[in-house]
């Protein structure tokens, strides 16, 4: 039975923000302006972000700019073309003028009621219309450096071996790659543990030298020699200055499609 005429349109949606209140709050506010909403997943980082867009597809995306692991401009990339998109940040309104003309709306936290049932409801005309979701890729090249969030890069790493030190710059690492409660650091001749989760190495890292592949695996872009494609669709990486094979999810697989 179809909905009355003008009645808000069900729709599903994930919120990706690493701050719990921020989350919390804007569960909160939609839940009184958009009751026919289902959240259909609450994620703290950018890789769990792609994961929850390939596995769910959710209708709508809000993301916060300023993620661990991936941020929420590359986020966007990964769901352009596939949901709605609204970025949530603390960023000043001068910073995000450019989003006011383009494909993606945003919220300025603290998140005002008001401001969130004016994005609501030019999401619900989309949906009620059928409007396809933007593709964003050529918007995002067109935002201003301040759009997208800060960071300190980190230029080395340092790593106990029993009494010895060692001091790994961050140029000559090939991958980052999660092992248990470690993060193993490879470069070309060598290799170390790290007492230092992968999401937070990520913050320091420059996201157009570094790709992230895996939830696991953070790999430098110029160190990937070719991508295989198995039979059974899976891709795997092959490195230049590197024995090792480092297996794609499918999260990340868009970053290696026919250009």
């Amino acid at each position: 039975m179809n909905a009355p005429p003008g009645t808000p349109p069900a729709a599903t949606a994930l919120i990706a923000d690493d701050e719990d209140l921020p989350r919390r709050e804007l569960c909160r506010l939609l839940a009184r302006v958009w009751p026919q909403l289902r959240i259909v997943a609450e994620v703290e980082d950018g890789p769990a972000a792609i994961e929850a867009l390939e596995a769910l597809a959710p209708q709508i995306a809000f993301l916060d700019i300023r993620m661990p692991g991936r941020s929420g401009l590359e986020v966007a990339r990964a769901a352009s073309g596939r949901c709605h998109v609204v970025f949530t940040t603390a960023y000043d309104q001068h910073a995000l003028a450019a989003f006011d003309a383009g494909a993606a709306d945003y919220l300025l936290k603290p998140v005002q009621a008001e401001r969130l049932a004016r994005s609501v409801a030019r999401l619900q005309q989309r949906l009620l219309q059928a409007h396809a979701p933007a593709r964003l890729e050529g918007w995002l090249d067109q935002l201003p450096e301040r759009a997208s969030p800060p960071g300190e890069p980190l230029r080395w790493i340092t790593a106990s071996a029993g009494d010895v030190v060692k001091m790994i710059f961050v140029d000559e690492v090939l991958f980052f790659q999660s092992d248990e409660k470690y993060t193993r650091v490879v470069t070309p001749d060598d290799e170390a543990h790290i007492r230092r989760p992968l999401r937070e190495i990520a913050l320091g890292l420059d996201e157009r030298e570094f790709w992230q592949v895996h939830r696991g695996v953070i790999v430098r872009a110029s160190a990937i020699a070719r991508a295989l494609r198995g039979e059974d669709g899976r891709i795997t990486l092959q490195l230049r200055q590197h024995p090792e094979r480092l297996a794609v999810s499918q999260a990340w697989a868009w970053r290696f499609r026919p250009m």
